[in-house]
């Protein structure tokens, strides 16, 4: 099976992150604080409880780089967090918002974070070395609701949100005195900072969990309407295509490689998603299947799975041409993080979710799957 091990560490889990070498996790209790756990001898222990914030902490991302931790809150507030010696130390962000603070990520270069807001609003965070402390740059009016979440592209000055005002965004970030002119990004840089570079409304509901492809071509996000959303060529002609699902909705994606993307949800189980030949996205199937239980009439299994929905039984053991699964969580998972990365691929992945647990995923216990990564 691809889950290759579960972890219970609090009731409710609203964001996880690991460190560089991923030995520790950090993660919020759907509380003010972030605990910090370290693997000692097999064992998850707590190493460090971060307590600064006033409210639900929303957002948690660790730099891969600098070792600093990020992290935002319904409290309006963002704090950077340094080791210093034994001890998380903090450092306040004045954001500049009158709602709260809904997610969080560092850029590719560590240089800049970006800050979605129920402000209707995005703040790109940046260090000032003049003043020794972080101070923002705010993108408003753009957004006609809440900004559920960010993603960076990889040339570190692109951005990406969605909101619940159905749109899917790209803003250009380019400050002056912190993102160096590059040739090879000039179409990028070219643009001012908060300049809208494309908006999509592809759709109807809430969207959440934008990503970028590895390579940046290709964009995907997530619609509460049981869709999915996949963008290649982004900007004034964009190439678009969505994928319908039966299912319950997305929250949040994650690109294994270039085709193969993972998102996770309501459905307490990650969907797979990969892209064939002639770029064509498909659904493939459930990373908790085990095999398939055929057969009985078609009508017969209709009829089952919808009384088996009638009284609550699961879908997938309703039905007589079920697939057999299993749900290493038990309720929604609302984040999915990348731990082992070779080159463009990831092979190992966690979620978390509101049942509390942490899960370690490994494609390379499903053969049909890594096939497809690896093609």
């Amino acid at each position: 099976m691809a889950a290759i091990s579960v972890h219970q560490f609090a009731h409710s889990i609203t964001s996880h992150a690991w460190s560089p070498d991923k030995s520790m996790v950090a993660l919020c209790p759907n509380n003010s604080e972030v605990h910090i756990y370290k693997l000692v001898e097999d064992k998850w222990e707590k190493a460090h409880v971060l307590q600064k914030h006033d409210q639900v902490i929303s957002g948690i991302d660790w730099s891969r780089r600098s070792n600093r931790i990020v992290t935002a809150s319904h409290d309006r507030n963002s704090y950077v967090w340094n080791l210093e010696g034994s001890e998380w130390v903090p450092t306040l962000v004045i954001l500049r918002l009158n709602r709260a603070a809904l997610c969080v990520q560092w850029s590719p270069e560590e240089n800049k974070f970006a800050v979605g807001s129920g402000a209707k609003t995005v703040c790109i965070c940046y260090y000032e070395q003049e003043n020794n402390w972080w101070v923002s740059k705010l993108i408003r009016k753009r957004h006609d609701s809440s900004v559920t979440s960010v993603s960076w592209h990889p040339n570190n000055i692109l951005l990406a949100t969605t909101s619940t005002d159905g749109k899917c965004r790209v803003f250009s970030t380019f400050i002056k005195g912190v993102d160096a002119k590059d040739s090879k990004k000039a179409t990028s840089s070219d643009f001012k900072f908060g300049e809208l570079i494309v908006q999509l409304d592809l759709s109807s509901s809430w969207t959440f969990g934008v990503k970028w492809s590895p390579s940046g071509n290709t964009l995907a996000y997530v619609g509460h309407n049981s869709m999915i959303y996949f963008v290649d060529d982004v900007g004034p002609s964009p190439l678009a295509q969505n994928v319908v699902f039966r299912d319950l909705p997305l929250r949040d994606v994650l690109f294994v490689s270039e085709k193969m993307v993972i998102g996770v949800g309501f459905d307490c189980n990650p969907m797979v998603f990969a892209a064939d030949e002639r770029g064509i996205w498909s659904f493939i199937r459930y990373l908790g299947e085990q095999e398939v239980v055929s057969s009985g009439s078609s009508y017969g299994s209709q009829f089952s799975e919808a009384f088996g929905k009638l009284y609550g039984q699961s879908k997938h053991g309703a039905s007589n041409d079920a697939v057999e699964t299993s749900k290493p969580h038990e309720n929604c998972i609302n984040s999915i993080m990348p731990m082992s990365e070779q080159g463009t691929l990831i092979r190992r992945f966690s979620t978390s979710g509101l049942d509390g647990r942490i899960v370690l995923w490994d494609l390379e216990n499903v053969p049909d799957l890594l096939e497809l990564l690896v093609r």
